[in-house]
């Protein structure tokens, strides 16, 4: 079953990305899965590292679906 991944972002962090998707010609959440899926996650050791850069992130939030 797929997990939900919710991003908490402030203020600032919400204009940057409207910015950077209208930049790229796509809807936010598009343009968040695509970042997502750029980051190529095989092994894992690729997914342990990218917990180790993303760990302690408190905007970072992955719940189980239902």
């Amino acid at each position: 079953m797929p997990a939900v991944l919710t991003v908490r972002l402030s203020k600032e962090e919400q204009g940057i990305l409207a910015k950077r998707s209208k930049r790229a010609g796509m809807k936010k959440a598009t343009f968040v899965r695509k970042l997502i899926r750029d980051e190529e996650i095989v092994s894992g050791a690729d997914l342990l590292a990218w917990a180790s850069r993303h760990a302690g992130d408190e905007r970072l939030r992955i719940s189980p679906r239902k």
